[in-house]
């Protein structure tokens, strides 16, 4: 009765409410069922419910994970994902923190721009960069070594190399967009706080240190938990073309979602993509939790729940 007496006094504001909630429950929710196809050998003819029971019920599973591709592609997804994560909100913080201390608008707002750009570049061009830079024969790379005396690298037969390079990629596409939002955070804090700081005679990197960073870190903290959440799913568009099927690359550029794709292509079973799909939820959704538990402990505004 309390619900009911609650809607109807709050009426217009979840009418309001509808169409979002609508769309959430749709999009969001309605394809959950598409679960059941990991426990299921699914053919197209039968549908998702009519398909038979996979038996036994985790066969599915024993495919990925009686794979010597199990520990590898895991391996190579937390740790990529792990490090753009690091390195993104960190550069991101300082970039924004730099930006903040420029005071002539014209050239913060080119700056910005210029930072933002990569943002929108498709992964596709992104790749035919990569390939620009690091070809053997006439990348850029090879050609500034060679200027120094240092003989030419065969980068992409060199895997040791190719951790370190998906995370400059990776960094210098999304930093700058993800500046913005702590841009964004840094125009709400008040001004009153620097004035009182030059008031005790605080340099400027003491008000950053005391002021700008700790306004800063519950936002970058649920950042780090919303990326967290995904970190078991690799972008497929940025691993696809830059590294596409270069299969001596794999021990440190193959991740879940490639090799996903490939197994999807060759066998044509969606039962057991689906099982991986699975599997990748469940790790997510647990790592968020541990997670959200460790910022809720140690920083309680910067939990999500």
């Amino acid at each position: 009765m309390n619900v009911l007496k609650e809607i109807g006094k709050n009426r217009t504001l979840y009418l309001m409410a509808f169409p979002g909630l609508a769309l959430f429950f749709l999009f969001n929710y309605l394809p959950m069922a598409g679960v059941v196809v990991a426990f299921k050998n699914y053919n197209f003819s039968s549908g998702l419910f009519g398909s038979p029971w996979a038996k036994p019920l985790l066969g599915n599973f024993e495919f990925f994970f009686s794979s010597d591709a199990f520990w590898r592609v895991t391996r190579n997804t937390l740790a990529l994902n792990f490090s753009f994560i690091f390195f993104g909100t960190l550069l991101a913080l300082a970039i924004s923190i730099l930006l903040n201390e420029v005071r002539f608008l014209k050239v913060k707002k080119a700056i910005q721009s210029g930072i933002l750009l990569p943002y929108f570049i498709s992964w596709i061009v992104v790749g035919v960069f990569a390939y620009a830079l690091f070809n053997f024969d006439y990348g850029m790379v090879n050609k500034l070594l060679q200027l120094f005396g240092i003989p030419s690298v065969e980068w992409y037969n060199t895997y040791e190399a190719w951790p370190i390079i998906m995370t400059a990629i990776s960094v210098w596409k999304t930093a700058g967009y993800t500046s913005i939002i702590f841009l964004a955070v840094l125009a709400g804090i008040d001004h009153t706080y620097y004035e009182a700081a030059d008031i005790d005679g605080a340099g400027k990197w003491s008000k950053i240190r005391h002021i700008t960073i700790p306004h800063l870190m519950p936002t970058a903290t649920i950042l780090t938990l919303l990326a967290i959440g995904r970190i078991m799913y690799a972008d497929f568009g940025m691993f696809y073309a830059i590294v596409g099927e270069n299969s001596i690359l794999y021990p440190s550029a193959d991740v879940i979602d490639t090799y996903v794709y490939r197994a999807l292509r060759k066998l044509g079973d969606v039962g057991m993509s689906s099982a991986v799909g699975l599997y990748q939820s469940v790790i997510g959704f647990f790592l968020v939790l541990i997670s959200n538990r460790v910022a809720r402990k140690y920083q309680n505004e910067g939990s999500i729940f």
